[in-house]
């Protein structure tokens, strides 16, 4: 699904990706976890191609990301949930909506998404005429993960989706995105502070640090690792 091999990428000039490499497959549920700062951020941004990349490749489904210009690449069917939700303030919940079924995929199964955001997200079909602007930090959230979810992704990317949110909340959106992945099979790739939950849903984790992905293996042994259970696990 998605193979990332010797990846450096940064800004002018300044590398924060350092030879990076990961193979997600089909139907992974990936964790990627590491302080704040470890370029965990910028690493969702180099796959979505708003930062550039240095040297090394990216392959999505046997085809070159590099030579895929950025504003192409949801069309190949990667969803990026970013940091801070970036929902669209002054449009109604079914207009954002709408503004994420802009790919071809998107528009053929339009109908269906919608269905299925509005039974995993009640809360936006009773208000889909509310400006997002309006709604609060967690229903921004979910509303983000439908405008995701209405472009027929593949893969979808969650970049800190707990970010700002009580931990009821969190809770609540990681139950969905679990649900999400296990209804339509779509490969996640998933970036969160919170090491303990992410682990716990994901299939595979791995570690990125300065830069550098220093461990991956699955929940267990990433939660059984010396170094994982001081750094992130307050153990």
């Amino acid at each position: 699904m998605l193979k990332i091999t010797g990846l450096s990428a940064g800004y002018a000039g300044l590398p924060v990706l350092k030879d990076v490499s990961i193979h997600i497959r089909p139907g992974e549920f990936a964790a990627i976890v590491g302080p704040n700062g470890a370029g965990k951020t910028t690493f969702f941004k180099t796959i979505s191609g708003t930062v550039a990349t240095m040297q090394g490749d990216i392959e999505f489904n046997g085809q070159n990301l590099l030579s895929i210009p950025p504003h192409n690449r949801a069309h190949l069917g990667i969803a990026h949930i970013p940091e801070g939700r970036q929902v669209f303030p002054s449009l109604s919940i079914l207009e954002n909506l709408e503004m994420g079924a802009y790919t071809q995929a998107g528009k053929i199964a339009w109908k269906e998404n919608l269905e299925k955001i509005f039974a995993w997200f009640p809360v936006l079909a009773e208000r889909q005429t509310t400006p997002a602007g309006a709604l609060s930090g967690g229903q921004q959230q979910m509303l983000a993960i439908a405008r995701g979810i209405a472009s027929a992704p593949k893969l979808l990317m969650f970049d800190e989706p707990s970010m700002g949110l009580s931990p009821a909340i969190a809770d609540e959106i990681f139950e969905r995105i679990v649900t999400i992945h296990r209804e339509m099979g779509l490969t996640v790739l998933l970036v969160e502070q919170r090491v303990a939950e992410a682990l716990h849903y994901a299939d595979r984790g791995f570690v990125l640090e300065s830069g550098r992905m220093v461990l991956e293996g699955s929940p267990d042994e990433l939660k059984n690792n010396d170094r994982v259970r001081r750094a992130y696990l307050g153990m």
